[in-house]
């Protein structure tokens, strides 16, 4: 059993810059593929990056590309998501997720690949 603890939400301005981070208990960390995902009012959850056990690759949406970093520190159990040049379309509740893997890997688009969720951190970026 994972449990996912998100930090680090909140409100900014249209241009500045958030970092999230999600810690994570347990002693196999470096085993589980970790996602960011985000929800906005009446849509669907929609995924935004991810890392692979050990964090030498990462994958991002479309969206997000060239203004999010995904990171993480196995030694601290944690996943950060540095969110620069934000935009009011980046509103959203933001979510890390976990999925055990044996591959350095990150193939894991969809929401329904993970298996453990935080409980959400809100951003919001005004105009």
């Amino acid at each position: 059993q994972v449990q996912l603890v998100e930090s680090g939400g909140g409100l900014v301005q249209a241009g500045g810059s958030l970092r999230l981070s999600c810690t994570a208990s347990g002693r196999t960390f470096s085993s589980y593929a970790m996602g960011w995902f985000r929800q906005a009012p009446g849509k669907e959850r929609e995924f935004v990056t991810a890392i692979s056990r050990s964090g030498i690759i990462t994958d991002y949406a479309d969206s997000v590309k060239g203004r999010f970093t995904n990171s993480r520190d196995n030694a601290k159990n944690t996943v950060y998501l540095q969110m620069n040049s934000l935009k009011p379309e980046d509103t959203a509740v933001y979510y890390c997720a976990a999925r055990i893997t044996p591959y350095e890997a990150t193939w894991f688009w969809s929401p329904r690949e993970y298996v453990y969720w935080g409980q959400g951190t809100q951003v919001t970026v005004s105009s």
